[in-house]
């Protein structure tokens, strides 16, 4: 009986995982910067240098955890965006990469 619970349970577990896990999201992080990040950095990401710079190419100049970091932490003007969850960063920074 015990073998068998824990082959359910593990069974469960290995099921639900996947769905736990979510690929990153472009259009979803796109959404995410229209609401929090274009009163700085404008609709088209091209920001006003040098208070606010562009980041239509800001994965030439930051790497993804770089990005994800100052999203997450802020620095400078920028404001710190702990309030977003893990999957809203990367779903931000993978709109940022494109």
């Amino acid at each position: 009986m015990k073998v068998m619970l824990m082959s359910a349970v593990a069974l469960c577990g290995s099921m639900l995982a996947p769905a736990a896990w979510s690929k990153e999201d472009p259009a979803a992080g796109e959404k995410l910067y229209s609401v929090h990040c274009v009163a700085c950095h404008g609709a088209n990401r091209a920001g006003v240098p040098p208070t606010f710079p562009a980041l239509t190419d800001v994965s030439k100049r930051l790497d993804a955890a770089q990005i994800k970091e100052k999203i997450r932490k802020g620095g400078g003007l920028m404001p710190p965006f702990a309030q977003l969850s893990s999957q809203e960063i990367d779903d931000l920074a993978a709109y940022l990469a494109k």
